[in-house]
């Protein structure tokens, strides 16, 4: 360990699980350039903010729902701004989802899912993110309803605590199909094991993913913070296929 990281605090990040790939890059990048020290963890956003009301000790929360930061405002859990107001935070980029299949699957990919309904002898078992915690697994909900397969899709769900262990359940062969964040269809670790398609946004509510400095969070949170939304760390999310 570098000496100089010795005397500088160690920012704790709870970020949402599509972030585990995008957030890994820009991490690296910012700790390089700043000398500060970030850990990072992963989950569904709506655990890590009922965490959070219990007393999680994180200084910034990267939410995949902006409904769960906006309730911690409501809380009083994030920072103040010099004029005494709350922090809501900022949207950091729109989510989007992805139908997957292993990468040697037969089946076919189309936006309105027909490949997906004529093998459907083929799944055994479908992936999603569990839709009462994980915004992706909730968006996923809405557009398999959209399509009208929701009822065919339900009878073989196996649901992911979040949506990088139901990205997982496709990758491992545990699901032969599933649908997951764009984000982590596209990261390298993942792309090589599957093949996808991106869903139409209008599928599902839009997904506006917020950011938030939390109260008593030193002052280098706050650097981390602006760092997330400089032009170099936008094109970084663009890459991973958020709307920025």
């Amino acid at each position: 360990m570098p000496t100089a990281w010795a005397s500088q605090p160690v920012l704790r990040v709870a970020a949402a699980s599509d972030l585990k790939f995008v957030l890994a890059q820009l991490l690296e990048t910012f700790q390089k350039e700043t000398g500060l020290r970030v850990e990072a963890s992963f989950g569904s956003s709506g655990n890590f903010a009922r965490q959070i009301r219990q007393g999680l000790p994180v200084h910034l929360f990267m939410s995949a729902d902006e409904g769960w930061v906006l309730q911690l405002v409501e809380a009083g859990l994030t920072r103040r701004l010099p004029d005494g107001l709350a922090d809501r935070g900022v949207v950091y980029g729109l989510g989007r989802i992805a139908l997957i299949v292993p990468a040697a699957s037969t089946l076919q990919l189309d936006p309105e899912l027909k490949g997906l309904q004529a093998g459907w002898s083929r799944v055994g078992k479908f992936a999603i993110a569990n839709p009462e915690h994980a915004p992706y697994g909730r968006a996923a909900q809405q557009a398999l309803e959209k399509l009208d397969v929701w009822s065919m899709a339900k009878t073989r769900l196996v649901l992911g605590e979040n949506i990088a262990q139901a990205t997982q359940f496709v990758t491992t062969g545990a699901a032969q199909a599933g649908i997951t964040a764009l984000a982590l269809a596209l990261a390298p670790e993942v792309a090589r094991q599957v093949r996808h398609i991106v869903l139409p946004e209008s599928l599902h509510q839009p997904m506006r993913q917020r950011m938030v400095v939390l109260k008593d969070a030193p002052p280098a949170a706050e650097r981390l913070y602006a760092y997330l939304q400089t032009p170099s760390a936008q094109a970084v999310f663009r890459r991973y296929g958020f709307m920025v």
